[in-house]
């Protein structure tokens, strides 16, 4: 359990693939032939490990999960609070963990934690998804977006006055291209390069210029989003230009690069080009790299 300031490599093993981020307290990644391996804090069998146990469940080395297949590549598997969701490369979907708000989305009982991988639905067209706090996104071959879990502050997009969903209700629209979710706010861009978002707009994590939570999808100015990455009450993007652009809450030592902490409702450039977005997180903090 030893804190380490700088990057420390994971046992000795070359054969991992696109490594695909972390929850709340743990982290997954795949390697070459299709394993999934996990580690972390097991809260709710958030590992997927089949045991629920904090502690001995909890792991401190990569510790393989059942089955094989799973997807490997950005937008193929997601981490939230306490759950996960993944992608096999047959196209279907998995889900494992915290269940409080039907974020598992296999329509069973709200409360019913699952510690290990149990498929969504039969469909074999899953291509993306992505994790909110508690809330799955998936995205299938037809271009078409669909959500499920809490729905506070309208963060599932539908306009459906359920507190929750636990099987995946449509979001309007077709040609969702790519995603992410934070806090209580998503955003998707279409293939068309157009922004959407919905949810908390606290701060103005929206980008619509004012502080209102809405329930259904809003689009932000622009047609050449190429990225698109939420945080709690802010949001990161990239323009096809490489232009680096942020919005909203701003008070956690500037976490939106713009060398002030004032919080913005609308999108504001970061200085600088070439710029790639990698992540936004829950705390505040966020990472990019530059086109080499």
């Amino acid at each position: 359990r030893t804190a380490r300031s700088s990057p420390t490599q994971i046992g000795t093993d070359t054969d991992w693939n696109t490594p695909w981020g972390a929850g709340e307290y743990a982290s997954f990644c795949v390697k070459t032939d299709g394993t999934m391996f996990a580690w972390g804090y097991n809260q709710h069998g958030a590992l997927g490990l089949n045991t629920q146990h904090q502690d001995p469940g909890s792991r401190s080395s990569p510790t393989q999960l059942p089955g094989t297949s799973w997807s490997t590549g950005i937008d193929k598997n997601a981490g939230g609070e306490y759950f996960c969701i993944s992608t096999k490369t047959d196209g279907t979907l998995w889900s494992w963990g915290d269940n409080s708000d039907g974020q598992l989305g296999t329509n069973s009982p709200t409360n019913t934690d699952r510690s290990s991988p149990c498929q969504i639905g039969t469909d074999t067209t899953w291509t993306k998804v992505c994790a909110g706090r508690q809330t799955g996104y998936g995205i299938k071959t037809n271009g078409t977006l669909w959500a499920w879990g809490t729905n506070s502050h309208g963060v599932l997009g539908v306009s459906s006055p359920a507190a929750q969903l636990s099987s995946p209700i449509q979001i309007p629209g077709t040609t969702w291209s790519s995603f992410d979710s934070g806090y209580r706010h998503t955003g998707v861009i279409k293939t068309d390069g157009t922004l959407w978002m919905w949810g908390e707009g606290t701060n103005g994590a929206l980008a619509q210029n004012n502080q209102t939570h809405y329930s259904s999808p809003r689009q932000v100015p622009g047609t050449t989003w190429s990225q698109v990455q939420c945080g709690r009450e802010y949001s990161l993007a990239v323009k096809t230009d490489g232009t680096a652009w942020a919005w909203g809450q701003n008070q956690l030592g500037g976490n939106l690069g713009l060398n002030n902490t004032t919080a913005f409702s609308s999108p504001v450039q970061i200085p600088g080009t070439s710029w790639g977005l990698i992540s936004a997180a829950y705390a505040g903090t966020f990472g990019f790299q530059k086109a080499s």
